[in-house]
């Protein structure tokens, strides 16, 4: 019987915490739905980073921005955050049917799939980041 009333109660106590944060509206699935959101998750992961131009991928869950200075970002949906990387030489961008692939060449960071309607700007754009020569 005493097993049985602390279940309840633990029961109780679960569903009452969980009530609490769909009330303060905690969690939840972020997304990238327009370009603020963008330049906003663009700053968190490098401060600074002020983007001129942004994609965000159909479902929200990642992004590609292009400072003034010619750097690249992608960014994408990392838990309930977003996470990023300015892509370097290690960078490439290839097509899988309709998706746009970007591999960051950080493997830590892995590959990240987009549908965006101009993926061929985007991918030329990211495949001259990596045929740059610094030497």
């Amino acid at each position: 019987m005493n097993l049985l009333i602390q279940t309840i109660g633990s029961l109780a106590a679960i569903l009452a915490l969980a009530g609490l944060a769909w009330w303060l509206k905690l969690g939840g699935t972020p997304r990238l739905a327009s370009e603020a959101d963008v330049s906003r998750a663009a700053n968190e992961v490098e401060d600074g980073f002020c983007p001129v131009a942004t994609v965000c991928d159909a479902d929200g869950t990642a992004a590609i921005a292009r400072d003034a200075g010619g750097r690249i970002m992608i960014i994408r949906r990392h838990g309930n955050r977003f996470a990023g990387r300015v892509l370097g030489p290690a960078a490439s961008a290839r097509f899988d049917g309709a998706r746009l692939i970007v591999d960051p060449g950080e493997a830590r960071f892995g590959a990240v799939a987009l549908d965006l309607a101009d993926a061929q700007a985007w991918a030329g754009a990211i495949n001259r980041v990596s045929d740059t020569d610094d030497a």
